[in-house]
């Protein structure tokens, strides 16, 4: 009998995704017990960010994670949802069109404390097994900690036309600069 495929669920609004979304999905794939590793843009935040259309965020994702193999996918179920974003109704479609998959959710140390207060945070919790990776001066109980990198800053940044720097993989920001986004008021 085969073993079960695990997953890793690496969720976001990636606007836009970063060098450090990258070092996050390659840390998953090389340090935990995972076949794969999954990321998926959010279609549209639930407490009405303001992002770039969700194609965009899409493409730019599959930019991202094409560099690191073909066990780092890009996942359009939210898209295919449509509508708010909530992490538990995402879970529950990509449980029922892949009961055979086991699943886990890779989230930032600064949102540990907060996934109780999420939207079916307990069925969530009963749900899936959480991977947490530290970010932005908030440390992972485990030890795994990625740079300070914001999407926040990186939006500032080509709102400002200021140099990149190491913040953002060249294939994404050649499509930022091929699609011109980013350059209005920063969400």
């Amino acid at each position: 009998m085969p073993l079960r495929m695990r997953v890793a669920l690496f969720g976001g609004s990636f606007n836009p995704p970063h060098i450090g979304h990258q070092l996050v999905a390659l840390t998953v794939l090389e340090t935990e017990p995972v076949d794969a590793l999954w990321m998926i843009p959010c279609f549209r935040h639930p407490f009405e960010k303001a992002l770039e259309p969700y194609e965009d965020r899409l493409a730019m994702c599959r930019l991202a994670m094409e560099p690191l193999g073909p066990r780092a996918e890009v996942s359009e179920i939210e898209g295919e949802i449509g509508g708010e974003s909530r992490t538990l109704v995402t879970l529950r479609a990509l449980k029922h069109a892949r009961p055979a998959v086991e699943f886990s959710l890779v989230i930032g140390a600064d949102l540990e404390d907060e996934v109780k207060t999420w939207y079916g945070a307990e069925e969530l919790m009963r749900l899936v097994s959480f991977i947490v990776i530290g970010r932005g001066g908030h440390s992972a109980r485990r030890g795994l900690e990625m740079p300070a990198v914001s999407s926040t800053e990186v939006r500032r940044r080509l709102a400002a036309n200021e140099p990149m720097g190491p913040l953002v993989s060249q294939r994404v920001l050649d499509y930022i600069r091929a699609r011109n986004l980013y350059r209005g008021p920063l969400g």
